[in-house]
């Protein structure tokens, strides 16, 4: 999992990169429900960065239910996504992902375009 994280300088907190990476990877299916993640000080050392911005990407996810820590053992995938039934959510992480999209000089428009043709092949 570690190969699959990197931090840029682009604008975007490195907490948020960390968050919306391991996101990603969950999303597509690398990290599966009750894979353990990485420790966060090997995540610090391996990218190079704070502890403190470690645990806090994993403080958020795990807030949202994405993670679960175990005492003594470590930080999981869980097992079912927490719900996203509301509105709020979605806009929320449009906007997350909007502000990213800026910060990397892409043209909302251009992200709208290739959302589209991914709901279109994946649909």
């Amino acid at each position: 999992m570690l190969e699959g994280l990197s931090v840029h300088n682009s604008g975007v907190p490195i907490y948020v990169q960390l968050r919306e990476q391991i996101l990603a990877l969950i999303g597509r299916g690398v990290l599966k429900p009750g894979t353990q993640l990485p420790t966060m000080r090997q995540v610090a050392v391996t990218l190079k960065i704070d502890l403190n911005t470690v645990q806090r990407a994993y403080a958020e996810l795990e807030r949202d239910g994405v993670l679960a820590k175990q005492r003594g053992v470590g930080t999981f995938v869980t097992q079912a996504p927490p719900p996203r039934n509301a509105k709020k959510p979605v806009q929320d992480f449009a906007h997350r992902i909007a502000a990213q999209a800026k910060a990397q000089g892409i043209a909302l428009d251009d992200l709208a375009e290739a959302l589209t043709r991914l709901a279109e092949r994946d649909g």
